[in-house]
């Protein structure tokens, strides 16, 4: 498996980068439509983009590097080489989400609101930005067999690539990359009913994802430890309630997005 699209000689091009930035590129599309649709000012909506992308490349950079900072105490060169991994999506979630809260208080616009509009964004990102894990041959699972792999029916080339270091794995980053890819037509589908409460997409879309994740977590064996623990899957677990939270007992009813002064 090549990891790198393009080698200009001065500069490689790798296939992790291009796939976090069509991850960005087509959620920020996403996101950008229905906030038009809702009225939002476009200054403030480019700003809060180029902000929120910036600040959780790095919270989900340094939320990998604390959990492996050994390593990188003795190689810190490294920390900056995004382009070889390393990008954990719950330390950008929650530096997005702290940066998110921040800016809506700033400018006076409901946070619940902006979220329900993101989220459908974010999980379409995050169906692609899965795709650079399989150039990278990362974020894999256990030892199995190439025709249990072809009994999943999966492409020759996911096969193919999914032979790591003398054997076969499991596709995590596929199951993973699947599950939001339905999650995504599943929140934009709800999205169009006329009796969403405030935070219900939000809601649901740390449920949806949170519950894969600590499934898919299990299964992969470069899992973010604390001690004996999962990060991810204790952070999966909080996320959930929160979810559950939202989704079911959220009572809170807002259709303007902005008040009056956000709209200058």
């Amino acid at each position: 498996m090549d990891r790198i699209a393009l080698d200009l000689g001065f500069i490689k091009i790798y296939w992790y980068s291009i796939f976090i930035l069509l991850g960005v590129i087509f959620g920020v599309l996403v996101v950008y439509k229905e906030a038009k649709k809702q009225g939002m000012n476009q200054e403030l909506f480019f700003n809060m983009i180029f902000y929120t992308a910036i600040i959780a490349i790095i919270g989900a950079r340094l939320y990998y590097v604390l959990f492996n900072l050994d390593y990188y105490l003795q190689r810190p060169i490294e920390i900056f080489e995004i382009w070889n991994g390393g990008l954990a999506i719950h330390g950008g979630i929650l530096a997005g989400l702290i940066f998110l809260i921040w800016y809506c208080k700033k400018h006076n616009i409901n946070t619940l609101k902006l979220l329900d509009i993101i989220v459908v964004g974010l999980i379409l990102g995050q169906a692609i930005g899965r795709w650079g894990n399989f150039f990278n041959q990362e974020a894999y699972g256990g030892i199995t067999t190439a025709a249990y792999l072809e009994s999943l029916y999966l492409p020759e080339f996911i096969i193919h690539g999914m032979y790591i270091g003398g054997a076969y794995r499991q596709p995590t980053f596929f199951y993973e990359s699947l599950w939001n890819a339905i999650g995504f037509v599943l929140l934009l589908l709800l999205r169009k009913r006329k009796n969403l409460r405030l935070g219900q997409l939000t809601g649901l879309y740390f449920m949806w994802y949170s519950f894969a994740r600590f499934m898919i977590e299990g299964m992969r064996t470069d899992s973010l430890m604390l001690g004996k623990i999962r990060i991810a899957q204790l952070v999966s677990i909080l996320l959930f309630l929160i979810g559950f939270y939202f989704f079911f007992f959220h009572k809170r009813k807002e259709k303007k997005l902005y008040h009056k002064e956000a709209l200058a």
